[in-house]
């Protein structure tokens, strides 16, 4: 195991395995890690009381999942009603949030409709941001089924949709009633999509914990194998990380930037490439590896060589055509900016990392250059 990051006293608030998200005010909310079967009497032990209940997933995390937590539910009481939308970043749009609210109001919903995303990051996000604004605001609870949404995204009450303009620039910030994590539901993704969530992952440990990153080096090959022995363990530190900062900076406004290491130049990628044409975790790496780059190429303590390869193995070898001139003006509307001012997260050093507001077109350019190599 290792050490703890946070001398915050309410993050010791566990028990076996849930772990209390203490914003710093305002209602806490357990992330559990534990099986899937337990869903309807977790819901139970949180208040969501049998009735109406909601669940929205995809073709892919339904044809996998969908019968057996439709089942689950309908045991534990509760009359289910299953919305399947896309797969992938296309769902995450004004439309699919409009065709959900008309579901919701035919189906009967009210203020006390627990609604279940069920899915990765892009059903998080989306059923986040219907939950939050439907009747302005239902319960929301939180089944991850990919690692990046179990270690990140299901975390910390971000929810959103995308725009012409950018990525995530409609959203808000809703606290689920919680979330719960089967890492057992980790076994059946893709290759690609264990890969992006890894992104995060190592994220996590670059920007926060230069322990966890060298047991993430050591273990390199288990790991990007998806060593069975290795999951749990990383899906919990990893977890950690996130809820660490979440507890002292809920609502993003100094420490829970660090969590942006990599997804300015990222959601640049992701846009100009075209949604979905490279996936998030992916674009995430080749933004770490841009910010690494200039993290270095101004004398900071970072490895590049050996963080690089690293990051090397979670992007595709191919990538499509984008003009530096098209990434930077997207990185210059990024949402993240206050004013004309683009507030870029670099590394200090493994471990540590830091907000820069200086970096020029030239630095930029340059990173992204050797990220697009």
């Amino acid at each position: 195991m290792f050490p703890r990051l946070s001398a915050n006293p309410m993050l010791e608030e566990r028990t076996g395995d849930k772990v209390v998200v203490p914003p710093p005010t305002g209602r806490p909310y357990p992330v559990i890690t534990a099986s899937r079967s337990q869903l309807a009497q977790t819901m139970h032990a949180h208040g969501l009381a049998g009735g109406r209940c909601f669940v929205v997933t995809d073709d892919n995390v339904a044809e996998l999942y969908g019968a057996e937590i439709e089942t689950s539910l309908t045991d534990g009481d509760f009359e289910v009603s299953m919305q399947i939308v896309q797969p992938g970043e296309a769902a995450k749009d004004l439309e699919i949030v409009s065709d959900l609210y008309r579901w919701a109001f035919a189906e009967g919903v009210d203020r006390s409709t627990p609604v279940v995303a069920l899915g990765g990051g892009v059903i998080g996000d989306l059923t986040g941001f219907f939950a939050a604004t439907v009747l302005r605001g239902v319960p929301l609870v939180h089944v991850p089924t990919t690692l990046v949404a179990q270690v990140d995204s299901s975390i910390g009450g971000k929810t959103g949709v995308n725009h012409v303009s950018g990525k995530n620039l409609i959203g808000s910030f809703y606290r689920p009633t919680f979330t719960l994590a089967d890492t057992e539901m980790l076994g059946t993704l893709p290759d690609v999509e264990w890969r992006n969530g890894l992104s995060e992952v190592l994220k996590h440990a670059l920007i926060r914990d230069a322990v966890f990153y060298e047991w993430l080096r050591s273990n390199w090959s288990d790991v990007t194998s998806r060593s069975s022995a290795l999951v749990p363990e990383l899906v919990s530190r990893a977890m950690s990380i996130k809820i660490d900062v979440v507890a002292q900076d809920e609502f993003e406004g100094g420490l829970r930037r660090i969590l942006n290491f990599g997804h300015t130049f990222g959601h640049a990628i992701e846009r100009i490439a075209g949604f979905g044409t490279i996936g998030h975790g992916a674009a995430v790496a080749l933004g770490m590896r841009a910010a690494c780059w200039l993290s270095a190429d101004r004398g900071r303590s970072v490895p590049l060589t050996e963080v690089d390869a690293m990051l090397r193995d979670l992007t595709p070898s191919r990538l499509p055509r984008m003009p530096v001139d098209w990434l930077l003006q997207s990185m210059r509307r990024d949402k993240k900016r206050i004013g004309d001012t683009l507030h870029l997260i670099l590394l200090e050093s493994v471990g540590r990392a830091e907000i820069v507001t200086d970096a020029t077109d030239s630095e930029l350019r340059a990173a992204l250059d050797f990220a697009l190599s």
